[in-house]
């Protein structure tokens, strides 16, 4: 059972009595055990109904103090007007309150886009190569990346073919996509690395056993690490509890920590696309409830920002010295307010969440792979190596 599922379970169960601790060393201890558990380290019984205990009475509060809202008041990210913060952070996806690139971070990318060319096995250019796109994130980012597969399969301006397909919602869904002779480039293979239960802090620990699922399943698309140059990257974190921005601090540091981890592993890597959650008003658990989700975005805009401004922590330029991690750019920023439509359209509806209110529907996936799709078919940094030549 991944963590995430249960998660969901436990809120169904009535809290059990704990001795009163500090809110703080109870954090410190559920981050422990969760250590252990992405390291697939032993967990003891005691510290199993400790987890539940506590997520269980957590959320049993939650809910009493957040009934589910059709929406927060809050203003993407995109469309926050430069007259107007979010706590004293302006609004826009880039810095300067733009929703683009600067012109010579795009100019770079650009640069690196053209040079994203089908490698074989052992990353030399090859006519015969493959191009491979990878998902990095946890359970929302590999429920998504399973409907932008689907979609992406079916058609939709795009000519795909699912291999080994499981049926779809299933715990464990197919991780590979390879594109077909029209549409998308003939050499793509998208695969699935995403996981289940696997938040930010397991990302950012280069021990964890997600890497070793992650390089299990481009095996299994019959491609290797070193074919991997593109990546979408999606995170959060497991119960963020603490105002803003100290939260999205944390996972500004755990993206970097992540972005590190990819840049070994995948020697060829030059692009990654980054986005934040989507909606959680309607939450019903302590997961990742609002306005944790609108302000995981402050997080990615950070990396990025950070990135622009040159910080040595996340070159991608070897002629600048080491290399720490891809280029990055915003991918589809898929946060709106509920049911309050945001300028391009897009809503999310109670049927578009789970029972949990923090895991899309079908539908609610639907919306993100649409988005990332219509993203990579249009992005000038993408359709170099994602369309058809």
């Amino acid at each position: 059972m991944t963590l995430t599922r249960l998660l969901f379970l436990l809120t169904l169960l009535t809290p059990l009595a704990l001795p009163q601790v500090q809110p703080e060393a109870e954090d410190q201890r559920l981050q422990e055990i969760m250590r252990k558990r992405r390291r697939s380290e032993p967990v003891t019984d005691e510290e199993q109904v400790f987890v539940k205990t506590v997520i269980a009475r957590r959320s049993a509060e939650f809910q009493k103090a957040n009934p589910p809202r059709n929406s927060t008041g809050l203003v993407p990210l995109s469309e926050l007007p430069a007259s107007a913060t979010y706590q004293g952070e302006p609004g826009g996806l880039y810095p300067g309150g733009r929703n683009t690139p600067p012109d010579s971070h795009l100019r770079a990318g650009l640069a690196l886009a053209r040079r994203i060319v089908p490698l074989d096995a052992a990353g030399r250019p090859s006519p015969d190569g493959k191009i491979v796109l990878l998902s990095i994130g946890m359970s929302n980012t590999t429920q998504e990346f399973q409907a932008f597969q689907k979609l992406a399969a079916a058609g939709s301006g795009a000519n795909l073919r699912a291999e080994g397909a499981d049926p779809p919602n299933t715990q464990h869904p197919s991780p590979i996509t390879r594109a077909a002779a029209t549409g998308l480039h003939p050499r793509l293979v998208i695969v699935d690395g995403a996981q289940g239960g696997q938040a930010a802090d397991t990302t950012a620990d280069p021990q964890a056993a997600f890497w070793k699922v992650a390089s299990d399943r481009l095996t299994s698309a019959g491609v290797t690490d070193r074919q991997v140059q593109a990546v979408w990257l999606k995170q959060a974190i497991i119960q963020p509890r603490r105002p803003f921005p100290a939260e999205a601090k944390r996972l500004q540091g755990y993206l970097v920590d992540t972005l590190h981890n990819l840049a070994p592993r995948y020697p060829n890597l030059k692009i990654a696309y980054l986005s934040s959650r989507i909606y959680a008003g309607y939450a019903t658990t302590v997961l990742n409830p609002e306005p944790h989700a609108y302000e995981s975005a402050f997080a990615v805009r950070w990396v990025i920002a950070s990135q622009i401004a040159g910080h040595d922590g996340l070159n991608y330029d070897p002629s600048k010295g080491p290399v720490r991690s891809p280029w990055l750019a915003w991918g589809p920023y898929l946060w709106a307010d509920g049911a309050k439509a945001r300028s391009d359209g897009l809503a999310y509806l109670p049927p578009d969440l789970g029972p949990d209110g923090t895991h899309p529907s079908s539908s609610g996936r639907e919306k993100v792979a649409q988005l990332l799709l219509d993203f990579l078919k249009k992005d000038p940094t993408s359709r170099p190596w994602f369309l058809q030549p």
